[in-house]
């Protein structure tokens, strides 16, 4: 194998251009760059609304690889079997990826890299999908933070490299190697009906990811810190789902925001905090795997939490028919849109795990499944917060009111016009598409009534309070 022979770029959740290390390392070998993207079992055991999304980011990054007179090519399989024979097609003498974090990866990368070097293949690893690796951030002690403020205090100062260009060509090779086709894989299948309801409300690829990017920073961001709370106003970034596949990266959005700082936003330092928020769970997922799993406090492992994922109480919180406005309105937003507003999370979250009594798992995975922007840290930390039982929780006797959180930040009931029909002698349109998007099985329609509740806030926090007590913490 020689200098100029080709680099493997094996893409994951790194799908942009631009800031990207490890397609910059690949071009500075000077030999072609073949992009690879492998459907592993990581892609096959994804839900349904995360694979959908996925999908289409795969389509939108091949077209930009196209206008550099390149392409991706697919294949299916386990990874080091696909990349063993990528490299004896096409002699490629080096394969460079992007870190991920979760502990499924970092086993088979490890033994991706082990056997690619023992063949003689230059197998490299970059940086890309957080700011700070999570073995560079530590205590004074050592150790690695537990709660997200110090961790905020020991980085918020630190220097974050400017984001890298993207390039203008990529070297092609002679010969291209054969490729499956996206819809070979068929990645939307199960999101049936729900797909064509979802679609018009992402905004997929990197050039869209930059300019959400700008148009947040350039509005939004003044007033983030006063009115993100607020789920009727379109007050936040909205770039999660970006950040989840890699469209856009945390450098960009860091500088973009430090910008909007410099210049005098009042909401800056609150978004940065957000950003921040995202590295704790990924610096908490590498250090406590478990937190994807398990209790992240063990002391909560005998927590008396319902598993039943059929009961009639879980299924009307799945169907968002559980008589709570806050509550419905967040899950019919969920999948219509395959997002939630983050208030709304924190609402939908404390319910379940609290009126309802049901484990976080249940929800966990329920997230997994429906979210477009779903990411395994920041939806194991979110639910485990919210739960009581995570890192940085809240006291676990906080008990959030859906009634009360309503009248707080939704005063004018806009958020609940928007999406429960039912009452609505004119429903808008987000209403009435959640009746589009759910199964059919489901047997729902807008003329029914409105359900009553399932559960009695009073007697519901109570239930929780109770349980609370008879465990020592």
């Amino acid at each position: 194998m020689t200098e100029k022979s080709p680099t493997l770029l094996w893409l994951r959740r790194d799908l942009r251009l631009a800031d990207h290390p490890a397609l910059c390392a690949a071009l500075a070998r000077g030999g072609p760059v073949i992009p690879v993207f492998i459907h592993d079992e990581s892609v096959e055991s994804l839900g349904a609304a995360p694979k959908w999304r996925l999908g289409l980011s795969l389509a939108s990054l091949s077209r930009d690889l196209e206008d550099l007179d390149s392409r991706l090519i697919l294949r299916r399989g386990e990874a080091l079997e696909v990349l063993r024979a990528l490299v004896d097609e096409t002699g490629a003498g080096a394969v460079h990826w992007s870190r991920l974090y979760d502990p499924q990866a970092i086993d088979r990368d490890k033994a991706v890299k082990s056997a690619l070097r023992e063949a003689g293949v230059d197998a490299q690893s970059h940086a890309g999908h957080v700011m700070f690796e999570p073995w560079t951030v530590e205590t004074k002690s050592g150790g690695f933070y537990r709660v997200y403020t110090p961790m905020w205090r020991a980085v918020k100062d630190r220097e974050v490299p400017e984001p890298l260009s993207a390039p203008s060509r990529m070297p092609a090779p002679e010969t291209w190697p054969a490729s499956d086709t996206l819809e070979d894989w068929q990645m939307g299948a199960a999101m049936r009906r729900g797909a064509e309801v979802c679609l018009p409300h992402q905004r997929v690829g990197e050039a869209a990811a930059m300019s959400r990017l700008h148009e947040f920073t350039d509005g939004a961001i003044a007033d983030y810190q006063e009115k993100r709370n607020f789920p009727a106003v379109d007050a936040t970034s909205q770039l999660s789902e970006n950040l989840t596949y890699g469209e856009i990266s945390p450098r960009q959005c860091w500088h973009a925001g430090q910008r909007a700082l410099h210049e005098g936003a009042k909401g800056a330092e609150t978004w940065l905090k957000e950003l921040v928020w995202r590295e704790f769970a990924y610096h908490l997922m590498y250090h406590t795997p478990r937190i994807l799993s398990d209790n992240w406090r063990e002391e909560w492992d005998a927590f008396p939490w319902s598993t039943d994922a059929d009961h009639p109480e879980v299924v009307a919180w799945k169907q968002g028919r559980t008589g709570e406005p806050f509550v419905d309105a967040a899950m019919r937003e969920m999948y219509v849109t395959g997002k939630m507003h983050n208030r709304a999370r924190m609402i939908v979250a404390s319910y379940l795990t609290k009126h309802v009594m049901t484990h976080w798992k249940i929800g966990l995975d329920w997230f997994a499944d429906c979210l477009t922007d779903w990411d395994p840290a920041s939806n194991a930390m979110g639910w485990q917060w919210a739960a009581g039982c995570g890192p940085d929780a809240a006291p676990y006797f906080r008990v959030f009111n859906p009634e009360t959180q309503l009248d707080k930040f939704d005063p004018d009931g806009a958020y609940t016009r928007r999406w429960i029909a039912e009452g609505q002698r004119n429903a808008p349109a987000s209403a009435l598409s959640y009746f589009d998007a759910v199964p059919r099985r489901w047997a729902l329609d807008p003329a029914k009534t409105y359900p009553k509740r399932i559960v009695d806030l009073s007697q519901g926090r109570q239930r929780a309070l109770d349980a609370y007590e008879a465990r020592e913490f």
